[in-house]
């Protein structure tokens, strides 16, 4: 069964531009993945600094390997650095 995500990360004060920059760079690797149906990043329009990204993946453990990706791998890296706060949302289509 497919799985969606909604991953929601809002930058730290002075931050807002490099996260931006640096959410963007996951976009097309990510695309790339085997398992990965849809990818999509949205920048707030009412809240500077804040971003969701709307996922959707044919299974569970092709969205793991995502996460043990390389290039999420550095990103996590550096999330502590760059969010103020993140969250991660798992489920099913009903």
């Amino acid at each position: 069964m497919p799985l969606t995500v909604i991953a929601t990360l809002k930058a730290k004060k002075g931050k807002e531009d490099v996260l931006y920059t640096t959410l963007k760079g996951l976009l097309a690797p990510t695309r790339a993945e085997q398992g990965c149906i849809i990818y999509d990043m949205h920048k707030s329009a009412d809240e500077p600094g804040l971003f969701m990204f709307t996922e959707e993946w044919e299974t569970r453990p092709l969205w793991d390997d995502h996460m043990n990706a390389p290039h999420l791998k550095a990103f996590a890296a550096r999330q502590d650095d760059l969010c103020e706060s993140w969250t991660l949302f798992t489920g099913e289509k009903v």
